[in-house]
C-alpha cells in the first residue's frame, strides 16, 4: 500500500499556521507525504517552506468587515480561487484534504469535494470560524480544539489543538506547581504585536502589592515596546525581566508559576499542558468575541480568572492578584485545574484521525 498525500490548508495567522504544521510533521513522521495551500504572500508561506513542506499560493482574501464594493466583488474573487485551488490539488493529487482555517481553506475544502477528494476541518477557537461553519457541512470529518465550537456537537470529534513537540512536553515533565525558594513567578505575555494595555497597566498593578508577596516578573511586551515598559517598571520600583519576544516559549512555561495574557486558542491549549493557571484578558475585537469563549473554557474548568478589558485597571488587576499570593496553595490548585483540562495528545488525535478517514 503506497503512502498516502495529504493537503494541509492553513493560513493568515499562527493560530491556524502552527496547529496545522504541527499535524503536519505528525504525518510525515508516519512517512505521509504533505503538501500545502496557503495565501500568496502570506505568513504561511515562508513558514511551511522553511519546514521542507511544498507550497501552493492561491489570490485569496478575507471579505468579512470590508466595505461594499469588495463585497460585491467577493464571488468572483472565490471562483477565482476556486479555480486556482482546483489547478493546485488536480497537480498534487492529494488522497485526502485537511482544513485548519485562513482564507485558502475555504476555496480549497471547495475545490476538494468538487474533486471527490475526502474533507477534514479542524476549528482551533471555542466558537467555530465562517468558513469551517460552511465547511463543516460538506466534510467528512469534523474536529474541534473545544466542546461546543460547532452548534451540533454530535458529529465533531474533540481532539484539541495541535502543539508544538517541546510544549506538549511539558505535560509529562515533573514540575512543582508553585515555586518552593523565592517569590513567585508570574509570565505576563503581549503577544507579537503587545498588548498595550497590559502593557500600560501590569507595572503598577504590580507595584500596589505589599513586597511580602510581590511575585518575580517576566513581561513580553511586542514589538518596539520593551524600553517604555521597562522605563514604567523602574518608575514603580518593581524588578521585572523585559522581553520583546520569547524565543522559547517551553522554557517560559516552565520557568513560570502563572501567566497573565490574551486568550488566543493556541495560548489557552498551553496554559493546560503546560500546568499553568491565568488571569486572561480577552482582545475585546476579536472576531465572534471568541478570545472571550476561549477564556471561559478555563473558568469553567476552575483553572483561571476573566478579566474584561474595559474593567482592567491597576486597582482591579492588584485586586485579584493579591489573594491569590498571599496564599501560593491557591495557584496550585489553579495549576492542577489547568492540568485537567489539557489536551496533550491533540496532534496525535488529528494526525490519527486524518489517517484514518483517508485509508478508510
Amino acid at each position: 500500500m503506497r503512502d498516502k498525500t495529504f493537503l494541509v490548508m492553513a493560513g493568515g495567522t499562527g493560530g491556524h499556521v502552527f496547529p496545522a504544521l504541527a499535524t503536519a510533521k505528525k504525518l510525515m513522521s508516519r512517512n505521509e507525504k504533505v503538501v500545502w495551500l496557503g495565501s500568496v504572500g502570506g505568513m504561511e508561506e515562508r513558514v511551511v517552506q522553511d519546514a521542507g513542506i511544498p507550497f501552493y499560493g492561491i489570490s485569496v482574501s478575507g471579505v468579512r468587515g470590508k466595505g461594499i464594493l469588495s463585497k460585491a466583488l467577493a464571488p468572483l474573487k472565490i471562483a477565482k480561487a476556486v479555480f486556482q485551488a482546483l489547478l493546485v490539488l488536480r497537480k498534487t493529487r492529494p488522497d485526502a484534504v485537511l482544513g485548519m482555517g485562513g482564507f485558502a481553506s475555504g476555496p480549497g475544502g471547495l475545490a476538494a469535494k468538487l474533486l471527490g477528494k475526502p474533507l477534514l476541518v479542524h476549528e482551533q477557537n471555542a466558537v467555530a470560524g465562517m468558513t469551517n461553519k460552511v465547511l463543516a457541512k460538506m466534510a467528512d470529518s469534523v474536529m474541534s480544539a473545544f466542546p461546543e465550537a460547532f452548534e451540533d456537537a454530535s458529529k465533531v470529534v474533540l481532539t484539541g489543538n495541535p502543539l508544538r513537540d517541546e510544549i506538549c512536553e511539558l505535560f509529562y515533565s515533573s514540575k512543582d506547581s508553585v515555586s518552593k525558594s523565592g517569590p513567585i513567578r508570574v509570565l505576563v505575555l503581549g503577544g507579537s504585536l503587545g498588548a498595550a494595555r497590559l502593557n500600560e497597566v501590569l507595572p503598577g498593578a504590580m507595584s500596589s502589592l505589599g513586597a511580602e508577596i510581590r511575585p518575580e516578573i517576566w513581561h513580553q511586551t511586542g514589538r518596539n515596546k520593551s524600553e517604555g515598559v521597562a522605563a514604567s517598571y523602574e518608575k514603580y520600583g518593581v524588578k521585572a525581566q523585559v522581553s520583546e519576544f520569547i524565543d522559547d516559549m517551553a522554557a517560559a512555561y516552565r520557568w513560570a508559576d502563572f501567566v497573565i495574557c490574551r486568550a488566543g486558542a493556541l495560548t489557552i491549549s498551553e496554559l493546560c499542558v503546560a500546568g499553568l493557571g491565568a488571569i486572561l484578558i480577552p482582545y475585546p475585537h476579536a472576531v465572534d468575541d471568541h478570545q472571550t469563549l476561549n477564556a471561559q473554557y478555563m473558568t469553567k474548568g476552575g483553572a483561571a480568572w476573566l478579566l474584561d478589558q474595559q474593567d482592567l485597571s491597576e486597582s482591579t488587576l492588584s485586586e485579584v492578584l493579591a489573594p491569590l499570593f498571599s496564599k501560593p496553595e491557591r495557584i496550585s490548585i489553579l495549576s492542577e485545574a489547568a492540568r485537567k483540562l489539557a489536551k496533550a495528545d491533540a496532534t496525535e488525535n488529528v494526525a490519527s484521525e486524518c489517517r484514518r478517514v483517508c485509508y478508510a
